[in-house]
């Protein structure tokens, strides 16, 4: 896709799984890419792996505001500008209600949601400073299916992904000013394991008859930030293969 040629891309949780598949996907359309990601190993692997590419790596804990801060500034230093955030990064803390403290749901949400805003305040901020670059403008939050359903002892995650969702759209009215369009995904079941150790079961589940893989998400990241698809905003989209939508009954 040569439509984002050149494009400068910061994506968070780059190192691994749904992140790593982006990254890729965005470095074979072309683009510019910087991810960031508190796993360096991961981090330095994946730029090994794609050198041809030339991705650019910054080890950040989003939890803190000032490292996540500094990363973006550090880039738009060296880049001139972003044109396009990916917000993927995610961590799951699942546990009883009666074993989660305070400090470890507010530690889910500063990584998963608060992050979210850091980067879209501070891509609006850069933008009202630099009318030059108002002409085009991508956020694109990784939700997650649990912003609807959920499981026991899920509770932080859940909140996380919800805020995300509701955050989408907030920001989505706030940034049209500057010609950013703001939507989200909201994954099902995306296998970054081994995929061999599925079951027909696991994926008999499925409406589309598999489990997903983390190229069904990156693909529809490059969907949403192509030039010409700015008339999607403010959008949820649910990428599960119709699992949400089966009815299931208990025999």
């Amino acid at each position: 896709m040569t439509s984002l040629k050149d494009k400068i891309v910061f994506v968070t949780g780059g190192a691994n799984g749904i992140g790593k598949a982006i990254v890729s996907t965005f470095c074979l359309a072309g683009a510019d890419v910087t991810f960031c990601d508190i796993d360096r190993e991961g981090g330095e692997r994946l730029c090994e792996e794609l050198k041809l590419y030339k991705p650019s790596f910054i080890q950040v804990d989003v939890s803190d505001k000032e490292q996540l801060w500094s990363a973006l500034t550090d880039i738009v230093s060296e880049k001139g500008n972003i044109d396009i955030v990916i917000n993927n990064v995610g961590v799951s803390d699942f546990g009883s209600i009666l074993n989660v403290s305070i400090d470890d749901f507010d530690k889910v949400l500063a990584i998963n949601l608060r992050s979210v805003f850091i980067t879209s305040k501070f891509l609006a901020q850069h933008r009202s400073q630099h009318e030059q670059f108002k002409a085009y403008g991508r956020i694109v939050n990784i939700a997650s299916t649990r912003y609807l359903m959920s499981e026991a002892n899920s509770e932080a995650y859940a909140a996380s992904k919800g805020g995300i969702v509701s955050l989408t759209h907030a920001l989505a009215v706030s940034l049209s000013e500057f010609n950013i369009t703001v939507n989200c995904i909201s994954p099902g079941w995306i296998e970054t394991g081994d995929y061999s150790r599925l079951t027909v079961a696991d994926h008999k589940q499925h409406p589309s008859g598999r489990v997903g893989v983390p190229a069904d998400i990156a693909e529809a990241c490059l969907f949403l930030c192509h030039p010409n698809n700015n008339f999607i905003n403010g959008q949820n989209i649910i990428i599960d293969g119709g699992m949400t939508k089966k009815m299931i009954y208990e025999e």
